[in-house]
Formats: structure tokens, C-alpha cells, sequence
């Protein structure tokens, strides 16, 4: 019995992380405007970001990972992902 219990609390933790992880995934659509290279941030005009529950707009992100921060060119159309990292949005992936 103890076996079936810590099976199903195993299974139940993996069904919630993949959940989380496909919604942390979701892509985004928006256009550069501005690259701060020196300041690591990037300001983008977005569509609606489902997963953080906003908006479209144009706004400034940070953006922690320079390598990423290296493919952003003003006027580029981009997916992006961006989450709340240390409570300050940041861009975490880019297509």
C-alpha cells in the first residue's frame, strides 16, 4: 500500500511540473524596438502574454542570458518567452 501511494504522489508531481513546463514554454510574438546591451534589456512591442496574464503593449524587459541578448536586432520580428524571474520580467528564450 505504501508503494501504490508514493507511485501515485510520483505520478501526480510529474503530471503538475509538465503542466507548469508547457505553459512556462508558451512563445509570444512581438517585434524589437530597443536593445540596451549595457543595461541587458530589450524593449519589445508584444502581443498578449497569456502566461503572465497581460496585455499587448510595448515595454522593457530584462534580459539575463548576454548570448540571447546578442541575437536581438531592433525592428527583428521575435517569439519570445518571458517570465517573472526574481520578480522583474525578463525574456528567458527567443526563437
Amino acid at each position: 500500500m505504501k508503494t501504490a501511494m508514493i507511485k501515485i504522489g510520483l505520478a501526480a508531481l510529474l503530471c503538475t511540473s509538465a503542466a507548469l513546463g508547457a505553459l512556462a514554454e508558451e512563445y509570444t510574438k512581438g517585434i524589437v524596438n530597443k536593445v540596451d546591451t549595457k543595461a541587458k534589456k530589450v524593449t519589445i512591442k508584444h502581443e498578449d502574454l497569456k502566461n503572465l496574464d497581460m496585455p499587448a503593449m510595448t515595454m522593457v524587459f530584462r534580459v539575463e542570458d548576454p548570448a540571447l541578448l546578442e541575437r536581438l536586432k531592433e525592428g527583428s520580428n521575435i517569439e519570445f518567452v518571458a517570465e517573472r524571474v526574481n520578480g522583474k520580467l525578463t525574456v528567458t528564450e527567443v526563437k
